[in-house]
């Protein structure tokens, strides 16, 4: 049997020659080397200013935990005049209840000496709540009660709900320690933490102040 030979064949009245079948031409796309370590330079020195802040843009006081993760709000003479509380909102709904410094109870010389959960029907600190559902947790308009602050002169306030919802925990710990109102009633002094449904929280947010408008109420610098 003889070779084929393609060479010189006449296909479709076209001549093949081996320089048809020439590989393309590929243009090297690597950088020279001082390119890569310009580039280089640049990437590091872009991490490094993602994570080292200027020194001069940081606050001179650290946020607090409080500040970071929770959008105040205030409730002006809930109720009764001079019964100012805060409500505490955190980006998954939760709201945290306390009393906020202008409150009258602060004013009374001694402080706060008891506080008492036993109010209304049934005993706050009693309840408890399990599970993801809320398992036991009782529902709460605005007005309700959920405790009874006492200062050492024996005058009594009622702190209340500020928020339709669910009444997830109170903090029994002001049984035992109820000078962490007098000290810190922004944090570790706080009431109760309830959970709104999204349509009450917007029904109740209008009637609420944000912390600049409650500190032009107040007069506070």
């Amino acid at each position: 049997m003889e070779e084929s030979n393609f060479e010189g064949t006449d296909i479709n009245h076209g001549s093949i020659t081996h320089d048809d079948f020439k590989q393309p031409e590929i243009r090297s796309l690597s950088c020279s080397s001082s390119e890569a370590d310009g580039l280089e330079r640049e990437d590091e020195a872009d991490l490094k200013r993602l994570l080292m802040a200027d020194v001069g843009d940081l606050p001179l006081v650290p946020p607090s935990a409080v500040d970071s993760n929770f959008v105040p709000y205030f409730a002006p003479d809930f109720i009764k005049p001079g019964h100012d509380q805060y409500v505490y909102r955190h980006a998954n709904g939760l709201c945290v209840i306390g009393l906020a410094p202008t409150h009258l109870v602060f004013k009374d010389e001694g402080g706060v000496k008891a506080v008492d959960f036993n109010v209304g029907k049934s005993d706050r600190s009693g309840m408890k709540v399990t599970g993801k559902r809320k398992k036991n947790a009782q529902h709460f308009e605005s007005n309700t009660a959920l405790c009874k602050v006492c200062t050492k002169d024996d005058t009594s306030y009622i702190v209340r709900c500020c928020v339709k919802g669910s009444l997830l925990e109170v903090n029994d710990r002001l049984i035992k320690q109820p000078s962490l109102l007098n000290s810190v009633a922004d944090r570790e002094g706080y009431i109760a933490i309830i959970m709104p449904k999204p349509a009450d929280w917007l029904k109740t947010k209008p009637m609420l102040l944000g912390i600049d408008e409650y500190k032009k109420l107040r007069e506070l610098s």
